[in-house]
């Protein structure tokens, strides 16, 4: 971004502070208005941009959502009509789940824990043995960038699927009350070090009505297998495999005929760890490949690979980006390169021999049977990636902003909806070369009729002082710069999130601006462990989670204590999930900066957390008890100063209720006082009204010991 960097000082003090304090972008206060009521403030109602959200229902139509309606617009004549989702066939099960299309009139679906396909009628796939046996759902906890269970052929012929068993998994009981007399409901919870699941995949034929397992024995009962992809012919299934310990991943082609192994394409290895995250994108009309990974070049990047193991790096630049599409010619992909805290649409041009340069009309649609006339894939030589020549990076999106990209199947047009800190939601029609079409929607500005203290955006040094740390900072209204204020920070600080984004007011929460009209300054930023800044950035928390994320919060909020107007005698601090972690983390590791915290679904100690992600970012207990001795909050009781309660969910599948219970137990035995409050029939997360009852109990004990 081109912008002017000033010191945060310079906005609002004369004092001179160091750079580290460098403000890109301010919003200015409207001292004059209402007030944000706290179901405003947590719903998002009247005080979200009212732009349209808009994708596509094929190639030349789009569907939107505006004034409550999903709506349709023929882009060829532009008929706009009510729309209306085409309902399941006929006799489909009502209580099926999963439910997953091959896009041509048959599904496929579960019902509690067993597989069937209906095409006309419903079909058994795979009738579970036991309780501890699931077919064709998620497994790994989502975790790996699995979304699903189900995995159709391109052709629709095919049907691959998870088989999860659960058989080793130690079950952990969650209370009931909604029972007469109350009742445990077990969950199948893999903890740290112990057992896990066990993962098979299934493919499915249609015509014969028989099942193959996939011949998967890389890395043991334990493996992990990730990211499914068929190839473009249906013939073959390619799988991310990857070990217990999350540090080797072989990708690996099998046969789907008969599920024996073909080839191990590629490897990954890293002493830390390697992270999966997306399947194949196969290049329309070949068997060439787009993968992405951060483990090679430092950044997650796109990688042209064939099936025989040649990868070319395709996306040359030091910042991460995420695939989108392509059309056989050109591969469209979303990029941090700007600024980490920008999103930005490019293409590249990749021409592979034998497979020709296609024009907009000349474009293949999904599938082997859509190759240039006279061509087959078996006709198309393997080894082709070496010979591709690739054209320089195209931006297509010149706003400054997060841009969020809904390309159409043939890549001819997109629809474009961005924001920036002070432009709320504009949603544009683009061509394939980046042209405006037209404007879709242009939103104003939400708050224009509330009452707003200014807002900050900017940078602060990591404690290491190798990256720019990204902050939004929320003044009080009727900010005075003689007075003192107290500072509530807001903190996630885990793995895959980004809490502060050039979008508008810096991704804001309402809650901060209710918090900012009631006195408070609010301050959320990002450290290292969250994601768009590259492995290093990232895997800085390797087995000491929490440390290195503590050490650059700091840094921020030693810079707002330098600022005359800062009360450092009232500091709090507020997360939930990681976020509860950090927030006992920073209560119990800095006890005279922070007086008072409120920790939502806190992880109190790593060896009660889940196989998948904890093994990932601390190793086992075994391996780590340095790392697991450091960061466990049972052995910090005794730290505690400042006021702190702690809410979570009775029924919490993620962080499980032994983590907060354990803590208030060692504070028993400690006298060291808390404060605590169970929500009875919540998970890991407060939804709906329910939330509003959360979020006051929040306020109010900021309003009761910080204010």
């Amino acid at each position: 971004m081109m912008k002017r960097i000033i010191t945060l000082a310079a906005l609002v003090t004369p004092m001179v502070l160091s750079a580290q304090t460098g403000v890109v972008a301010t919003h200015p206060a409207n001292n004059e208005g209402k007030s944000l009521t706290m179901e405003e403030a947590v719903m998002g109602r009247n005080v979200r941009p009212t732009g349209i959200w808009a994708s596509w229902k094929d190639n030349s139509t789009i569907i939107f959502r505006k004034d409550g309606k999903w709506m349709t617009e023929n882009l060829a004549d532009g008929e706009i009509s009510e729309y209306s989702a085409t309902g399941l066939p006929e006799g489909f099960p009502e209580n099926a789940e999963n439910i997953t299309s091959n896009g041509n009139r048959a599904y496929a679906y579960t019902i509690g824990q067993s597989l069937y396909v209906f095409d006309g009628g419903s079909v058994s796939v795979a009738e579970s043995e036991n309780s501890q046996i699931t077919y064709g759902q998620t497994v790994s906890r989502n975790e790996f960038g699995i979304e699903n269970g189900i995995f159709w052929s391109p052709d629709g012929s095919k049907l691959a699927f998870y088989r999860k068993d659960d058989s080793k998994v130690t079950d952990f009981p969650l209370l009931d009350i909604t029972t007469r007399t109350g009742s445990l409901k077990s969950i199948k919870y893999p903890m740290n070090g112990m057992d896990s699941e066990n993962v098979r995949l299934g493919v499915y034929d249609r015509a014969t009505g028989k099942t193959v397992w996939c011949d998967v024995d890389e890395y043991g009962y334990d493996q992990y297998l990730t990211n499914i992809s068929w190839s473009p012919d249906s013939r073959n299934i390619f799988i991310q495999v990857l070990d217990r310990t999350q540090k080797h991943l072989k990708l690996n082609m099998y046969r789907a005929a008969d599920g024996s192994f073909a080839r191990t394409v590629l490897t990954e290895d890293d002493s830390r760890y390697v992270e999966p995250l997306d399947p194949l994108r196969f290049v329309k009309g070949t068997y060439s490949f787009i993968y992405r990974t951060n483990n090679r070049d430092g950044f997650r990047n796109l990688y042209l690979c064939d099936t025989l193991g040649t990868v070319r790096r395709l996306t040359a630049v030091d910042a991460d980006v995420e695939y989108l599409a392509n059309d056989g010619r050109f591969v469209y992909y979303t990029s941090a390169e700007v600024s980490p805290v920008e999103n930005h649409l490019f293409r590249i041009e990749v021409r592979i021999p034998g497979v020709p340069a296609l024009r907009h009309s000349q474009r293949p649609k999904n599938g082997p049977q859509n190759l240039s006339k006279g061509q087959s894939l078996s006709r198309i030589p393997a080894d082709i990636v070496a010979k591709a020549k690739f054209g320089k990076p195209v931006r297509l999106t010149a706003e400054e902003g997060w841009h969020t990209i809904s390309l159409n199947d043939d890549c001819t047009k997109f629809i474009d909806s961005y924001s920036s800190f002070n432009v709320p939601q504009v949603t544009d029609l683009r061509a394939a070369d980046g042209k405006l079409i037209r404007n879709l929607s242009t939103a104003s500005d939400p708050l224009k009729d509330y009452k707003t203290g200014e807002v900050l955006f900017g940078t602060v040094k990591s404690a290491d002082g190798q990256y720019d740390n990204w902050y939004r900072l929320f003044l009080p209204t009727d900010f005075d710069p003689a007075r003192k204020y107290p500072v509530i920070l807001y903190v996630y600080g885990g793995p895959h999130s980004q809490m502060v984004q050039d979008t508008w007011l810096g991704q804001v929460r309402m809650w901060e601006m209710l918090m900012a009209q009631k006195g408070y300054i609010v301050y959320v930023q990002d450290n290292r462990g969250t994601q768009n800044r590259g492995a290093e950035y990232e895997k800085a928390i390797h087995r000491h989670c929490g440390q290195n994320e503590m050490a650059d919060q700091m840094v921020g909020i030693n810079m707002l204590k330098s600022l005359p107007f800062v009360d450092s005698d009232r500091i709090g601090v507020h997360g939930w999930s990681y976020g509860g972690f950090m927030t006992i983390s920073l209560m119990t590791n800095y006890p005279e900066t922070f007086k008072v915290g409120v920790a939502g679904g806190p992880v109190i100690d790593w060896k009660w957390y889940e196989v998948m992600y904890g093994e990932r970012y601390m190793d086992t207990e075994a391996t780590n008890p340095e790392g697991f001795a450091q960061t466990s909050l049972i052995n910090n009781v005794n730290n505690l100063k400042g006021k702190l309660l702690i809410c979570q969910g009775a029924i919490d599948n993620t962080v499980v209720w032994q983590h907060s219970l354990s803590f208030v137990q060692k504070c028993v035995e400690r006298n060291v006082q808390l404060d605590y409050f169970p929500y009875p029939c919540s998970e890991h997360n407060v939804f709906g009204r329910w939330r509003i009852h959360l979020m006051d109990k929040v306020t109010n004990y900021f309003d009761d010991y910080l204010k």
